[in-house]
């Protein structure tokens, strides 16, 4: 009996079995990769190379080899940072929250939702090391005993909140995929006939055996992760967003940090996966599980988060206005017509105008549009990190100070590098772990999935 009005999209597609389940989500383990396949990783391993090289230059030589100058000490190291930080928080929010809200549709997309939040963070977690310059002398952050001279790390920056913040996101966010993962190792256990791969796989499934009680516990500690990662996702962001509202920078020393970061991180994020997800869908040939409904209600969450992004804009412009300061009201004056007036209105165009374009609903079940704009909102969210970082600092209180920044081969190459490291760990993700949580979506079938629907009429 179905317990789903049928008047909902099928969240599962193609006449599926539960047999069929099992052999589609093992598929890409137990076979050879197709050539979308080795294409995008050969692509990504050069990237991930190139990017490699200039971070051990950048080690070796000293972040002088990246654009800084006297006046702007941050650049596209802090830029990407957030960028990274911000595309993690998707994952997240699509296992926790959507979980908390028994929401059926995230059981095709979370997994790789939750692997693409562990790999974000990793990239993000690089640059801070790479920015120290003197990475060999990198635990002088912590709090040891004061045998390093009158060094003391301190607690009141938001500098040092970022680490406890996302070293705990980053803890919580693996253990709570690994947790969702379990089942799923149990089931390429059973299936492999290769010994090594039945050993590797017998020690990752823990013993699951798939009895009542294993599925209790399962069941209890998915729910505890999920409410301990569910304010993670407000903290983290946050936290970061203080980096910068603490300061005395006019363009930086706003209230409105805090929600408005969040609000964009999980824009950004969603974007992300949506691009990912259609990446995947195409090569390990996912289309009967993440299908147009899951595209489209991924839209939806774009094009609302978009919206709230763009208020914080207009609420920002607004605020300098109504402030009277007129250093506040020079720095946003200058970030729409000063020399990075194109990096302003690049953000604009990507953030608030284009995800409007949603309301449409052809446009919004478009499988090109959608892969296309999900591209234009992470381009729209770095230049928005940009903006906020270089526009407030290339002009401060003294004209006589006032510089531009150019990027070196080296940022752009650190930059590229990161994207091909991510894509590097997303493919052989691909490729080892099962990308979809056959066992939770087998109890959507008899509700969700076109077969029996059509059964029941």
């Amino acid at each position: 009996m179905s317990y789903e009005a049928d008047i909902r999209e099928p969240l599962i597609i193609g006449k599926k079995s539960l047999h069929d389940i099992s052999e589609d989500i093992a598929r890409p383990i137990e076979t050879n990769p197709n050539k979308w396949w080795w294409a995008l990783f050969g692509t990504s391993v050069l990237a991930m190379l190139w990017g490699f090289g200039c971070i051990f230059y950048t080690i070796g030589t000293g972040v002088g080899v990246w654009g800084l100058n006297n006046t702007i000490g941050w650049a596209w190291d802090i830029t990407n940072f957030v960028w990274w930080v911000g595309i993690g928080h998707a994952g997240t929010l699509i296992s926790a929250v959507l979980l908390l809200f028994r929401q059926k549709w995230r059981l095709s997309i979370n997994r790789s939702a939750e692997a693409m939040t562990i790999f974000a963070v990793v990239q993000a977690g690089l640059f801070p090391l790479i920015h120290m310059g003197r990475i060999w002398v990198g635990y002088w952050v912590f709090p040891l005993p004061n045998q390093y001279g009158p060094l003391w790390v301190n607690f009141n920056s938001p500098l040092l909140w970022d680490v406890f913040a996302i070293s705990t996101y980053f803890s919580v966010s693996l253990v709570f995929w690994y947790m969702g993962l379990i089942p799923d190792f149990a089931l390429i256990r059973d299936r492999a006939i290769k010994p090594v791969m039945k050993k590797v796989y017998t020690i990752l499934s823990f013993g699951w055996s798939g009895t009542a009680k294993h599925w209790q516990r399962h069941e209890v500690m998915s729910l505890v992760l999920a409410g301990l990662c569910t304010p993670l996702v407000l903290s983290v962001h946050t936290i970061v967003s203080m980096d910068f509202a603490t300061s005395v920078i006019p363009g930086w020393h706003t209230t409105i940090f805090p929600p408005y970061f969040v609000a964009g991180a999980i824009f950004s994020g969603f974007a992300m996966v949506q691009t990912l997800l259609l990446v995947m869908r195409k090569v390990v040939n996912m289309e009967s599980y993440i299908t147009l409904q899951h595209i489209e209600m991924m839209n939806i969450i774009i094009m609302v988060t978009g919206s709230i992004v763009g208020i914080a804009y207009i609420t920002e412009l607004f605020m300098a206005w109504y402030s009277g300061v007129e250093y506040e009201q020079y720095a946003f004056l200058n970030r729409a017509t000063g020399p990075y007036w194109w990096s302003y209105w690049a953000m604009m165009t990507c953030n608030v105008i284009s995800p409007q374009l949603m309301w449409i609903k052809s446009l919004r079940r478009n499988i090109v549009f959608t892969f296309i704009l999900s591209i234009f909102v992470n381009i729209g969210m770095w230049f928005e990190r940009f903006v906020i970082i270089v526009t407030s600092l290339h002009r401060d209180y003294l004209p006589s100070s006032w510089s531009m920044f150019s990027p070196t081969f080296v940022d752009i190459g650190i930059y590229i590098g990161t994207i091909g490291f991510f894509m590097v760990l997303f493919l052989l993700y691909s490729r080892t772990f099962p990308v979809i949580a056959q066992a939770e979506l087998k109890t959507i079938l008899k509700s969700s999935s076109d077969t029996y629907k059509k059964e029941k009429k």
